[in-house]
């Protein structure tokens, strides 16, 4: 499953554990293609806008930093 094609299905079926398997692939960072690991980030971060409960133990992946735009 890939962040492109998440539908509300995909986002209503995920479980705590689906989540955390993907955390888990990011937190040993072993991919052998380094746009693996982005596909898997970006998967991350699209099922944090949708399904925050689940990611909210592995926020500190998504690398959300406040900053000054000005």
């Amino acid at each position: 499953m890939s962040a492109q094609t998440l539908s509300k299905q995909d986002l209503d079926a995920l479980t705590a554990n689906d989540v955390g398997q993907l955390a888990q692939r990011l937190e040993n960072d072993d991919y052998t293609d380094p746009f693996e690991g982005l596909k898997d980030w970006h998967l991350l971060r699209a099922i944090a806008f949708h399904r925050q409960d689940l990611v909210e133990p592995y926020q500190y992946l998504l690398d959300n930093e406040p900053y000054d735009e000005a």
